[in-house]
């Protein structure tokens, strides 16, 4: 009885969805470039692009995995107010967001501090823990990084709220910024890939490629760029990948930066395969792509706060400790960070 009236719900969104664009991002008009058509965005390399009819099929017909309502635990501690000079701490808040602090500069990746996270007021993913630091404990943030234009990455209330307190500077993908400047959030900016942005005349980050695909509605799908972010330093680049599935990227990232000093990686949601597997990383191909970046330390993101496939709560988590023992690599070279606790990067 549950399952129908979920699956009833899911049918009540979706045809929300058809029935109207309001729902739907910005869109980006530009010349066309080896991943930009003049219409649509796509991968560099080949992967399948589901259509509106698989994403029903997968709301409707996929199992959902085991999970907690709620797993409980204390935010972690206050961070610092800035880290200085090279030193590099980095803190898991939750799903795919992180304190990124170096060098002075606080930076937050794909922010999310929302209960759920949907175009739908009352319908939508809900998260099962708590944000591993609590945003009244958050430091003075100065850099935003958006991925891609995905509710559960693309958080407007967060930007909002972070906007009302720090006013920080966004940076999102070609096509994206239209959709924040509509809601208020004109400190933004939008990036294609590879290309760079200097903050302060001494950051650079560089929006890179990644395996994926865009949308908000129905009608948007691909119609904005997705991506990760690279921010480089004194002591080797940091690397966060956003949302994606493996790919000839994770080489050509390292060809341009390697060998990377910290990746931050995705390693859920898994299951069913033929929907995730073009677009998210197994923890298998997670630690393949560690192998590739040469990377001297990953953090495991994108796995227990949102329910969003087949695995169970914890399924992503013990199997990359599986194959980090067949591969041999330590829990300190490819870390499943606990939720607010600060990590040193040596």
């Amino acid at each position: 009885m549950k399952n129908n009236i979920l699956k009833y719900i899911i049918i009540f969104q979706f045809i929300l969805f058809f029935s109207s664009c309001s729902f739907d991002g910005s869109r980006y008009k530009g010349p066309v470039s080896d991943h930009f058509d003049g219409e649509k965005f796509h991968n560099i390399d080949s992967s399948s692009s589901h259509s509106t009819w698989d994403l029903l099929r997968f709301l409707l017909f996929s199992s959902k995995g085991d999970w907690d309502d709620w797993w409980n635990e204390k935010p972690g501690p206050k961070p610092s107010e800035r880290i200085t000079a090279d030193s590099l701490v980095v803190t898991f808040i939750n799903h795919a967001t992180f304190l990124i602090q170096t060098n002075g500069i606080n930076i937050l990746t794909d922010p999310v501090w929302s209960e759920l996270v949907s175009p739908v007021p009352v319908i939508g993913m809900e998260r099962h823990r708590p944000p591993g630091i609590r945003f009244e404990d958050l430091p003075p943030i100065d850099i935003v990084l958006v991925s891609h234009n995905h509710y559960d990455h693309m958080d407007i209330p967060t930007l909002l709220m972070l906007k009302e307190k720090f006013n920080p500077l966004i940076i999102v993908p070609l096509g994206n910024k239209g959709t924040l400047v509509d809601e208020g959030l004109e400190n933004s900016i939008e990036l294609d890939w590879w290309q760079e942005y200097l903050f302060k005349n001494k950051n650079k980050i560089t929006f890179v490629p990644s395996r994926h695909f865009s949308m908000r509605g129905i009608s948007d799908r691909n119609n904005t760029l997705w991506g990760g972010y690279v921010i480089e330093t004194e002591s080797g680049p940091i690397y966060f990948a956003g949302d994606t599935g493996f790919g000839i990227h994770f080489k050509q990232i390292f060809d341009k930066f390697g060998p990377i000093r910290l990746s931050l990686l995705p390693i859920g949601p898994i299951e069913p395969r033929w929907f995730f597997g073009d677009v998210h990383t197994s923890p298998g191909e997670a630690l393949e792509a560690h192998k590739i970046l040469k990377s001297r330390k990953s953090i495991a993101m994108h796995w227990g706060t949102f329910s969003q496939g087949g695995d169970n709560m914890l399924d992503a988590v013990r199997e990359l400790k599986l194959f980090r023992e067949k591969e041999g690599i330590t829990s300190q070279e490819f870390m499943i960070a606990m939720h607010g606790r600060g990590i040193v990067i040596k």
